[in-house]
């Protein structure tokens, strides 16, 4: 009697939830383009999610998503566009997963080489787009791993950047992100983080996690989330790290080609001024009729 009974709560809990599913799908009404193929089932659940299954707090915060993918258009930003930004590595996906399978961003703010807000948030916003088209079926959430070796005052983005980079994330992209390591860092980075936290969401601190190589307890939590073999040595691991930007290039650019069959652009090889093929991506009928009108 027992087990039948927590089977029951779980087929109830579940069946409410698609309900609120349904009941969300209804509220934001029909979507077309590309916001039909954003709105996924598996996308109104993130948003209900992250809004504790509250319909009509889930329908504002999806609203304000599709408006700013409509005007953002963060399935459009292409590779060479943000290339100059990856040049040192200061963020790249890993070539490895997590324990559970997910996509792992590796960000060095140390080798920060630019001081432009947008162009820092753009590259970001590119490479999360990347990594969520990298998730292997069924799972949703990538993994962040900080690595602060060279972090100073002087290479960190602005306060107001870091707070523009936690507003996509949170607002944009809720229940993307599973787990955050800061590896490491400073003391000084302290004060930088006193202020940065009030800027995020009681869901994603949580997800936050300080990690020092010298605390076993901390460590000992890294390992619940990497296997220490592909974990490169700056985070504890045996694997060595390595940012090849040409290499790292290539495969962008064949990936802005699986993407834009992704979101049903048509795609053009070219070969750009610097020597590297890029897709030049045609607008779809959607957007053309929509700037038409």
């Amino acid at each position: 009697m027992f087990w039948r009974k927590q089977s029951n709560n779980h087929e109830d809990d579940s069946a409410e939830k698609d309900a609120k599913v349904g009941q969300l799908r209804t509220a934001i009404g029909p979507q077309s383009g590309r916001s039909l193929k954003y709105c996924s089932d598996a996308c109104l659940r993130r948003y209900l999610e992250a809004r504790n299954w509250n319909v009509d707090k889930a329908q504002k915060m999806l609203e304000e998503s599709i408006k700013w993918r409509a005007t953002y258009k963060p399935e459009e930003i292409r590779w060479h566009e943000v290339a100059h930004e990856g040049e040192t590595g200061k963020v790249s996906r890993a070539n490895f997963h997590d324990r559970f399978g997910r996509t792992v961003l590796i960000m060095r703010p140390g080798k920060q080489n630019t001081a432009s807000p947008e162009g820092n948030v753009r590259h970001l916003v590119y490479l999360i787009e990347n990594a969520i088209l990298n998730l292997p079926e069924g799972q949703e959430q990538m993994s962040w791993l900080i690595d602060f070796n060279g972090w100073s005052l002087n290479t960190n983005v602005p306060i107001s950047t870091a707070r523009d980079i936690i507003s996509v994330l949170q607002n944009h992209y809720p229940e993307r992100l599973a787990v955050v390591i800061l590896y490491s860092p400073p003391r000084i980075f302290e004060a930088f983080w006193k202020v940065v936290k009030y800027f995020v969401d009681a869901k994603t601190f949580q997800k936050i996690n300080f990690v020092y190589p010298n605390n076993k307890a901390s460590m000992e939590l890294m390992k619940t989330f990497f296997d220490t073999e592909n974990l490169p040595s700056e985070f504890g691991g045996k694997a060595t790290l390595k940012y090849d930007h040409e290499e790292f290039s290539r495969l962008m650019v064949q990936e802005d080609v699986i993407s834009a069959k992704y979101w049903g652009f048509d795609t053009t090889p070219l070969v750009d001024t610097n020597g590297y093929t890029q897709a030049v991506v045609a607008p779809d009928p959607v957007s053309l009729a929509s700037a038409a009108s």
